[in-house]
């Protein structure tokens, strides 16, 4: 908001520091087979407003992904340190499975034999192959509906996201790929305009806040907004604000809301926190001969910067950091992995980024035709393979939360994400024991697509 609007508020609104957030996830019935699919715990209908997933329907949710559940074939159910999946394999599999649709192929092969991190990215010439590797073991559907690794309880990748990862990556290099939720410029000059006419705070004054500010626009970039790949920003997005605004319980003690840091003393003067999920890794580690990487780092982390609302309702960021939004911040990045085992959401956030990675360096470095390898289905060249299309989430009610500290009265946030994959793929230090790994994980036999 404007500095003389916050001006007249600290003076009318007993020292008030507002700040408004929204959020928004997506469930959706798929376009193509009718199955129901949900993530992050909320609804979306035909015209793409997106509200809170009710009890009942969450219970149906599940029912549904139980019903089509298919349990890991027995060999896949052992945990494996390092699962390797061979490109040019599962090219083939999908290939001989004869199936028009994704969600139609086996288990398996969607769920990538149940890897849960992509770790290395292994160049094979001699083979015409290209193999990625990471963690697996088999899967199960958690009480919420999730698919997840029947030991860790952490999401698995699936050749889904994956898709749309490597068929984007032009999309990625050229303006990243990224979800943003906001207020229309309407709504902050109607809520610019309410807020002038306050002269006392109080709770009741938070539903005049969401009706001036009305419904939120969400805008994706570089991925199809109907695909799972987009359901899954916008929801880690959308639990990521909840939490913060103290909307839901944060299934951990060591991460508390940023309104219980603000009780514990700080101060928001007369700007506005927004919070966002980014890229963390470190610099890629490769071999000396380019056909061995790393992947290495914790994957996310969570970055924020102070706005303001100006003239017009036009939202710009003031280059300055709240204290105490940047302590909630390093305090979600630090438990980031733990986090992950309690709420699957973040931890598919970070499979779509270690996937957005893995194919802005196979596109960057040419690893394709330095494997002289050919996947025509995944890349959807052959317009054999087709891809799930969802409700497409367009809009969200805004949501206010507020703690009373004193006589102020304290309302919560913003944010957002973006994956700079080309970026993160641009660093690289050599590593010769990567090598070594590459050397140890070869493919046993050409008709396996997983070992």
């Amino acid at each position: 908001m404007s500095s003389r609007v916050i001006e007249q508020g600290i003076s009318r609104l007993m020292a008030l520091a507002a700040v408004v957030s929204l959020a928004v996830v997506s469930v959706s019935v798929a376009g193509h087979g009718g199955r129901v699919g949900a993530v992050g715990g909320v609804s979306i209908d035909p015209s793409g407003v997106v509200e809170l997933i009710e009890v009942k329907l969450k219970k149906e949710t599940r029912d549904a992904a139980l019903k089509e559940f298919r349990p890991a074939p027995a060999e896949l159910n052992t945990p494996a340190e390092l699962r390797k999946i061979s490109l040019r394999a599962i090219e083939e599999a999908i290939a001989k499975a004869g199936k028009d649709h994704a969600y139609e192929l086996p288990a398996e092969i969607r769920f990538l034999a149940g890897i849960q991190r992509i770790q290395y990215v292994f160049i094979y010439p001699e083979q015409n192959d290209i193999v990625i590797a990471g963690p697996g073991e088999g899967w199960k559907i958690d009480e919420n509906g999730n698919t997840v690794g029947v030991t860790t309880g952490r999401p698995v990748l699936r050749l889904e996201d994956f898709v749309v990862a490597l068929r984007t990556v032009e999309n990625a290099r050229q303006g990243g790929i990224s979800v943003s939720i906001d207020p229309t410029a309407e709504g902050r000059q109607a809520f610019e305009k309410f807020m002038a006419t306050q002269k006392t705070f109080n709770p009741g004054v938070l539903a005049g806040i969401e009706k001036a500010l009305g419904r939120q626009d969400i805008s994706i970039t570089g991925v199809p907004n109907t695909s799972n790949f987009a359901r899954v920003l916008v929801a880690s997005d959308f639990r990521m604000k909840r939490l913060a605004m103290n909307l839901d319980e944060s299934p951990l003690k060591e991460l508390p809301s940023f309104l219980d840091l603000m009780k514990q003393g700080g101060k928001l003067d007369n700007m506005m926190p927004r919070w966002w999920l980014a890229c963390n890794y470190e610099p890629l580690a490769k071999s000396e001969d380019g056909l061995a990487w790393e992947l290495r780092g914790p994957g996310v982390k969570v970055m924020t910067e102070d706005e303001i609302i100006g003239p017009g309702g036009v939202v710009k960021g003031s280059g300055k950091v709240n204290p105490v939004a940047q302590k909630w911040s390093d305090l979600m990045t630090e438990h980031y992995d733990a986090l992950s085992a309690k709420e699957p959401i973040f931890g598919e956030l970070r499979n779509l980024m270690d996937l957005c990675v893995i194919s802005a360096l196979i596109s960057k470095e040419g690893l394709l035709e330095k494997a002289n390898l050919q996947l025509p289905t995944i890349l959807g060249e052959n317009n054999k393979l087709e891809l799930a299309s969802n409700y497409a989430p367009k809009s969200i009610a805004t949501q206010c939360s507020f703690v009373k500290r004193d006589r102020e009265y304290l309302i919560t946030a913003s944010g957002g994400v973006d994956i700079a994959s080309w970026e993160v793929a641009s660093k690289a230090v050599t590593k010769p024991s990567v090598g070594e790994v590459r050397q140890k994980a070869a493919p046993k036999s050409r008709g396996m697509w997983w070992n």
